[in-house]
């Protein structure tokens, strides 16, 4: 059992016979009354997200989660395929359950599967990804990295604020916790 105040983002628990993906958790103190815990919450089978609040001493149960090291192969319809690097077995899983994820995900990159008493519950993807600028405005001769930027299409279509000087088909490598630029890659 754990307190609602030491729930992170990323934590898996069980409430109800659900299994509930913690996505943010913000301690809020309002100016009159308890402290409270704003919750943004991920049903994992059913793929619903709610905003709730819960009381900092109310406790749940952590759902037990396996890790596994695999590969993104490939979309097919509304199903994604992921291959386990140890045995080579092959998972599918939802795109709809995925759709904060879906903008990082190229083929082959590597990331890490959830498991919760052998059902597929979700993945994590690495810090960072590389990904390949496919459509932006043309460079400015002479800008620097201090200006405010310029949006730039990603092969995913993610849409990232970027340095004006980058340029269409450079590979950059974007933070995905956030989806900002970091660096050329």
């Amino acid at each position: 059992m754990v307190e609602a105040i030491n729930l992170r983002s990323g934590m898996v628990f069980e409430k109800d016979g659900k299994l509930i993906k913690v996505l943010e958790a913000n301690h809020h103190k309002p100016g009159k009354g308890n402290t409270v815990m704003q919750m943004k919450l991920a049903d994992v089978r059913a793929g619903s997200i709610v905003q709730t609040t819960m009381r900092p001493s109310e406790k749940v149960e952590l759902a037990m989660v396996d890790k596994k090291q695999a590969q993104y192969l490939y979309r097919q319809d509304d199903l994604l395929c992921f291959m386990d690097l140890e045995t080579y077995e092959q998972y599918e899983l939802a795109a709809s359950l995925l759709e904060n994820e879906l903008p990082y995900l190229i083929e082959n990159l590597q990331v890490q599967l959830d498991f919760c008493n052998g059902e597929l519950i979700g993945i994590q993807l690495p810090g960072t990804v590389e990904l390949t600028v496919t459509e932006t405005e043309p460079a400015i001769k002479g800008a620097t990295a201090a200006s405010g930027g310029k949006p730039a299409t990603m092969e995913t279509g993610l849409v990232v604020t970027v340095p004006d000087f980058i340029q269409t088909g450079e590979k950059l490598v974007i933070n995905t916790a956030n989806g900002t630029y970091k660096q050329r890659a």
